[in-house]
C-alpha cells in the first residue's frame, strides 16, 4: 500500500499493511521549531531550513527529509507558501538557535526582554513575555460588546482568493504528483472563536449569563464558516481525504461546559458545518479537540465527526481501552499513540518504546487508528526520545 491508500483504509476501520504515522500534518499534530533543530541535528542533517511556519505555538514545518526518515504517510496543503508566500527571513529560537520566519512576521520589542506583535492600528494582538516559548494572544476585538445590536456592523474576514487560488495549487500538485495521504486545515471553530473574539472568561460568562447575545454572534461565525467551507471545498475538496476542524472543548479534568449547554450552544453549529462536508464532499471529517471530552464523543459522531485528535489520554476519563472499546468501532483515533505530558519529555528511549509498542496493542485493531503522539512534541523533549517514539511506531505498526 502506498501512503495515501493506507490512511484511507484506517478511516473506513479496515487494516492496512502496517499504521499510517503522522508527524506534522496540521498546526497541533507536530514538533516545535527548537525540538526539531535538535532532532535534525541529532540525525546528521545539515540540509534544509528550519522554518517556523506556526508562529504562535513556535511550529516548525517538516521536510522531505524527514518524512522520508520516518515514513510519514500525511502532508498538509495549508504550507506555509498557501498563506504566506512572501518567503522567509532570519529568526533566533529562543534558545539562542537559528531558524527563519516567514516576511511579514515583524515583532516588536516589549523593553523587557520579550516580543509584542502589533497590528496596524496598534493593538497588541500577541505576546511573548521574556523566557516565553510561544506567542500568546491576548487582544479580542469584541470584548466590550453589550448587545446583539452592536454584532449588526461586525464582519468577521472572509478566505482570499489569492489563499484559495494557492491551496487549489499545493492540493493539486501533492494529490497528482505524490503518493501522500492529504490533509486539509480549515478549522470551522466555533467555541475557540468565541473565546477568542471576547476572551475567554468573557464568553464563558456569555454562555450562562447572556444566551440571546450568544447565539447571535455564533450563529454570525457559522454563517461565515458555511461561506468560506463551500469555497474551500471547491478549491480542494477533489484533492484532500482529510479536512481539519477544531474546537478544543475540554480541560483536563471535565469538559468545558456541561453536556445541555454543548447541545444548546455548539452542537447545532458543529453539526451544521461537519455535515455539509458529508453532504458535498467525500472528505473525512478530523476533529482536534484537546482534554477529558469523552463524554461529548457520541455527540462528534452524530455531528458527522469521523476522526478525532490528539486524544489526550492523560486526561480524566479518556482511558484507552475505553475509548478504543467503547467508540473505536465508530471514530478512527488520530493521536495517543504516545503520551506527551509525562512520558515524552522525562522517559527512556526504551521506556518509550514499551510504551508505543502498548498504545499500538490498544488501538490498531481493526483499523481506525493513525499514530501521532499526543498534540505537539515540546521544546525540551530530547531528540532521541523523539526517534525512539517514531521508530517505535514504524517497528510495531505492521498488521
Amino acid at each position: 500500500m502506498n501512503s495515501r491508500e493506507r490512511v484511507l483504509a484506517a478511516i473506513r476501520h479496515e487494516e492496512p499493511d502496517r499504521v499510517p504515522i503522522d508527524l506534522g500534518a496540521m498546526g497541533s499534530t507536530g514538533i516545535m521549531a527548537i525540538a526539531y533543530r535538535k532532532l535534525k541535528q541529532y540525525l546528521g542533517i545539515d540540509e534544509g531550513q528550519v522554518r517556523v511556519y506556526e508562529t504562535m505555538q513556535q511550529i516548525a514545518e517538516i521536510e522531505q527529509l524527514i518524512l522520508d526518515r520516518f515514513h510519514l504517510d500525511v502532508v498538509d496543503v495549508n504550507n506555509s507558501w498557501c498563506s504566506r508566500p512572501q518567503g522567509w527571513k532570519p529568526w533566533v529560537l529562543e534558545d539562542g538557535s537559528d531558524a527563519f520566519v516567514r516576511v511579514g512576521f515583524d515583532p516588536q520589542s516589549d523593553g523587557e526582554g520579550g516580543y509584542v506583535i502589533v497590528d496596524s492600528r496598534g493593538n497588541v494582538r500577541s505576546r511573548s513575555p521574556r523566557g516565553c516559548l510561544y506567542f500568546e494572544p491576548v487582544y479580542h476585538p469584541l470584548a466590550d460588546m453589550t448587545s446583539v445590536e452592536e454584532l449588526q456592523d461586525w464582519q468577521p474576514g472572509q478566505l482570499s482568493d489569492q489563499y484559495l487560488d494557492r491551496v487549489h495549487a499545493r492540493a493539486k500538485a501533492l494529490f497528482e504528483n505524490t503518493d501522500y495521504a492529504t490533509l486539509g486545515g480549515f478549522g470551522g471553530n466555533i467555541i475557540e472563536s468565541g473565546q477568542s473574539l471576547r476572551g475567554w472568561g468573557q464568553f464563558m460568562i456569555d454562555l450562562a449569563a447572556d444566551p440571546e447575545f450568544t447565539h447571535a454572534l455564533l450563529d454570525k461565525l457559522t454563517e461565515l464558516h458555511l461561506a468560506n467551507l463551500k469555497r474551500y471545498l471547491d478549491a480542494v475538496g477533489d484533492y484532500i481525504q482529510v479536512i481539519q476542524m477544531g474546537d478544543d472543548l475540554g480541560t483536563q479534568y471535565a469538559s468545558q461546559v456541561s453536556l445541555e449547554m454543548y447541545r444548546e450552544f455548539i452542537k447545532p453549529r458543529h453539526s451544521a458545518i461537519y455535515q455539509y462536508v458529508g453532504e458535498h464532499s467525500d472528505v473525512a471529517v478530523f476533529l482536534h479537540s484537546c482534554g477529558a471530552i469523552s463524554m461529548l464523543i457520541p455527540e462528534f459522531i452524530d455531528e458527522g465527526v469521523h476522526i478525532l485528535n490528539p486524544v489526550q489520554t492523560s486526561a480524566a476519563n479518556m482511558d484507552p481501552e475505553m475509548l478504543k472499546r467503547e467508540f473505536g468501532d465508530q471514530m478512527v483515533f488520530w493521536g495517543g499513540g504516545c503520551d506527551t505530558q509525562a512520558v515524552l519529555p522525562n522517559a527512556s528511549p526504551a521506556e518509550i518504546r514499551e510504551h508505543v509498542q502498548q498504545r499500538m496493542e490498544i488501538f490498531k485493531p481493526g483499523g481506525g487508528f493513525i499514530f501521532n503522539q499526543i498534540h505537539n512534541v515540546q521544546a525540551d523533549v530530547p531528540p532521541e526520545n523523539i526517534v525512539a517514539m517514531l521508530d517505535a511506531a514504524w517497528e510495531f505498526g505492521e498488521y
